[in-house]
């Protein structure tokens, strides 16, 4: 009599396999907590000019209670260098990944994948992708719009020669940009055997309201290749008193607890800080500076009561430059209770293994 065959031996293969699947999709989900604070995971810059200032900011917001940090960007390809400009963030703070476009040094169709790493709260990686075709015919000079600092209501004006390397006459059509505080005019066309060449002038319009000036102008052709390429414009208009952050989020405190963060405050000239108005209950204090200075750095601290909830005050900084020079500064924190206090269950700790292999924040906050 045969003995029966076990029937193990023809499922070991699929369900070995099976289970290797599903341990590696347990850590992807779980990094998925990263990846939903980009706004984008994608850019293509499209044609571009040789040697222009080419860059693309990716914009991720901590939307968790936990703290935030980064332990840097690594790239696939020479082509792109990233950056970050902050790599540690509260609740509701954001950053960026700046992906610079290195058309100083190559030409051509490229791309690259940027991979930002997390270690806090938990392991993450997060892969940005970037595109671009670097024109070898096309150049600016100087290679993108500089406006610096431009002050309130007075306006500027910058000029960029575009050139075109090659024997069929090359045209610009029109400029186009979605600022309407940009006016493009454009010389006629210089076109010589070898190239075609235009110089561009940019106006920034007096009316412009302060702060930082970030936009392009899209250089609409006649090549049927690159009909479109564009050029970057940067710069800032100051006002006579300016304030950063006028968004202060001082993130989360315990009851009875304080936290301090810095406002700076600048101005075109010497002035002094003469009084600061942070509300009728008295949770928020800030010192004011007699001494003149063109810039004031003025620690706003809160000191938290026994309430619980979210916290919104407005302050006003008084100045010897006139009333109202400064613009109003909105203070946001968030009180919460102690973990385990009496009538509420403390709670559970994870453990090594699960934070290593699927732990992810919980709580999304508006």
């Amino acid at each position: 009599m045969c003995a029966a065959r076990p029937v193990f031996g023809k499922l070991a293969l699929p369900l070995v396999a099976l289970g290797l699947l599903l341990l590696g999709a347990a850590p992807a989900r779980a990094q998925d907590w990263a990846k939903q604070m980009f706004s984008e995971t994608s850019h293509n810059f499209g044609n571009v000019a040789r040697g222009a200032k080419t860059e693309h900011r990716f914009v991720f917001r901590n939307k968790y209670k936990e703290d935030l940090h980064v332990v840097g960007v690594r790239t696939s390809c020479g082509c792109t260098t990233p950056t970050i400009t902050k790599k540690e963030l509260k609740t509701h703070e954001t950053s960026e990944v700046v992906a610079t476009f290195n058309t100083k040094t190559f030409l051509g169709q490229h791309g690259a994948t940027l991979t930002v790493t997390f270690d806090k709260p938990f392991f993450a990686e997060v892969q940005l992708r970037v595109t671009g075709n670097i024109r070898g015919d096309v150049t600016f000079d100087p290679p993108f719009i500089d406006l610096g600092n431009v002050d309130l209501g007075k306006g500027a004006e910058r000029k960029v020669r575009v050139t075109h390397s090659g024997s069929t006459p090359w045209e610009i059509k029109d400029v186009r940009s979605v600022n309407s505080n940009f006016a493009v005019t454009l010389s006629p066309p210089l076109h010589s055997s070898s190239q075609s060449a235009y110089d561009l002038t940019l106006s920034l319009k007096p009316e412009a309201p302060a702060g930082y000036v970030k936009g392009q102008l899209l250089l609409v052709t006649n090549d049927p290749r690159a009909p479109q390429i564009p050029m970057d414009v940067e710069g800032r208009v100051v006002a006579e008193v300016t304030v950063s952050p006028q968004l202060l989020a001082l993130g989360s405190v315990q009851p009875g607890g304080s936290v301090t963060k810095n406002v700076v405050v600048r101005a075109n000239r010497p002035f002094k800080v003469t009084g600061v108005e942070c509300g009728p209950d008295g949770c928020i204090t800030c010192p004011v500076k007699e001494t003149p200075a063109p810039v004031h750095i003025l620690p706003v601290t809160f000191q938290a009561g026994e309430a619980t909830g979210k916290i919104e005050r407005q302050i006003q900084i008084s100045t010897d430059l006139g009333a109202g020079a400064v613009p109003v500064v909105t203070v946001q924190a968030t009180v919460e209770g102690q973990a385990g206090a009496a009538g509420e269950p403390a709670a559970a700790q994870p453990t090594a293994a699960q934070t290593s292999a699927v732990a992810a924040p919980t709580t999304v906050l508006p």
